[in-house]
């Protein structure tokens, strides 16, 4: 996979992301101004769609500054990851029990008003834009043949799911005004519900994904050895750490992301060269590898073991006298 396929992908799905954010603003306010539960409801769940792909697209920086995501020790690793997806989805969770007990509370009140029509113009808009950028996005990752395709169906089956169920409460609660009949007015509350499950819906299967993994069961792949032989071969890397293979698809595409360690002199600029050599070898090498991370950790012996760079520094002789 060229640095060209991997940078139109990227464009790909961030587009999508920044749109899901911008959608999610403008319903919010229209929703906020007429008074559409269901609105900002289905704001929500295009907030939560954005956080989905958000939470794996920000990259971290350790101590030599590289692009991919670096961990410095193994024990952190582990517990690390997960943390902001979890926080991200307990407040989407919150979110929607929140809409949910809103919605209640208006539909036991008697004060019962249909949405204004800015909410059915804001819907109308959101879905044509939402669908004229999933088309893009579509045509993209099937051209690219990008696995997250098949992701991106999924968000946009529920998202879709969820514009109707508002677009059919807040014409109904529109309609009941209209023909004046006050128990359409109940629709949009309804409608508040049914996106507030799928609010929660997407919070947790976010936590599943953050816990169990976002994508297959990690397993110990069949190509694993040779993965680990290209790896080893690249000039600077000193040992292979870590090595995590996670395959998924019915085409069975592959993610890899290894942890090597480097010589502690290694500059910031040294260590970018040597994860990007192995990433570059590695989507190059094996078809079926999609992205390869790449974390870069200085090399440390520890008792009893001295590494040579500790014998250069010293100046006492190594040899009994």
């Amino acid at each position: 996979m060229s640095n060209e396929r991997l940078n139109h992908t990227e464009t790909v799905l961030w587009t999508g992301i920044v749109t899901d954010l911008a959608l999610a603003l403008c319903k919010g306010i229209a929703g906020y101004l007429s008074g559409s539960k269901a609105l900002i409801g289905d704001a929500l769940h295009s907030a939560a769609n954005a956080v989905t792909l958000l939470v794996d697209r920000l990259p971290s920086f350790g101590m030599f500054g590289t692009k991919t995501p670096m961990r410095d020790k193994r024990n952190v690793s582990n517990t690390a990851e997960p943390v902001i997806s979890i926080l991200f989805a307990v407040l989407l969770i919150m979110g929607g029990i929140q809409i949910a007990v809103s919605a209640i509370q208006t539909m036991a009140s008697d004060n019962l008003e249909p949405p204004g029509t800015p909410a059915l113009l804001a819907i109308f808009i959101s879905m044509a834009v939402n669908e004229a950028v999933f088309q893009y996005q579509s045509w993209q990752l099937k051209r690219l043949h990008d696995p997250r395709h098949e992701m991106l169906l999924a968000d946009h089956r529920f998202a879709l799911y969820s514009s109707l169920t508002v677009l059919i409460g807040v014409s109904l609660s529109m309609a009941g005004s209209y023909f004046e009949w006050s128990p359409l007015f109940y629709m949009d509350s309804i409608a508040a519900l049914i996106v507030a499950c799928l609010v929660v819906r997407k919070g947790y299967i976010l936590i599943v994904h953050s816990v169990y993994g976002t994508l297959a069961e990690e397993k110990r792949h069949e190509h694993e050895a040779e993965f680990m032989d290209t790896i080893q071969r690249v000039h600077g890397v000193i040992t292979i750490e870590e090595l995590k293979v996670q395959e998924y698809g019915q085409i069975r595409h592959v993610n890899i992301e290894v942890k090597i360690t480097v010589n502690p002199r290694t500059s910031v600029l040294e260590a970018q060269e040597i994860a990007e050599r192995i990433r570059k070898l590695l989507t190059h090498r094996f078809i079926q590898v999609t992205d390869a991370k790449v974390h870069v950790v200085p090399y440390e012996p520890g008792y009893p073991y001295k590494s040579n760079y500790d014998l250069m520094d010293n100046d006492m002789p190594t040899l009994p006298q």
